[in-house]
């Protein structure tokens, strides 16, 4: 599975949705499109990204501002936030930016991270869809 899509089904799995099966398995050998990472079905119902991370961080020891950073956004889910990891996600998300400069490369993750889960059945406040 794509980074992506383990972040999709880290928040989706947390919220105890159920997917609904939109399409019919991959035939054998076929692969997803290029254009689009490897992401979970969408679930039955639309889940709170929002409460589902403030949960997760208010049961959290380290203190972590998923609303803005990535990092902590990873960290939260228990995934690898590596630089390496990062640059990988960059990838799969197609940026065109420089992957040395992370502070850009991070902030325009967080951003096309909030609007995939929304695009995939998930609820995100306006504040966090930076369009």
């Amino acid at each position: 599975m794509s980074i992506l899509g383990s972040i999709v089904s880290a928040i989706f799995h947390h919220a105890g949705a159920t997917t609904t099966a939109q399409a019919a398995p991959a035939a054998p050998g076929s692969t997803a499109p290029a254009s689009s990472p490897s992401l979970p079905p969408k679930p039955a119902t639309p889940v709170d990204v929002e409460a589902v991370l403030t949960k997760l961080a208010a049961a959290n020891k380290e203190k972590l501002d998923w609303k803005a950073s990535i990092v902590d956004l990873m960290k939260l889910l228990n995934l690898d936030s590596s630089l390496a990891a990062r640059k990988e996600l960059a990838k799969e998300l197609h940026y065109s930016g420089d992957m040395n400069n992370s502070a850009a490369m991070n902030i325009w993750l967080h951003q096309q991270v909030m609007e995939k889960l929304a695009e995939n059945g998930g609820t995100v406040p306006a504040d966090l869809l930076h369009k």
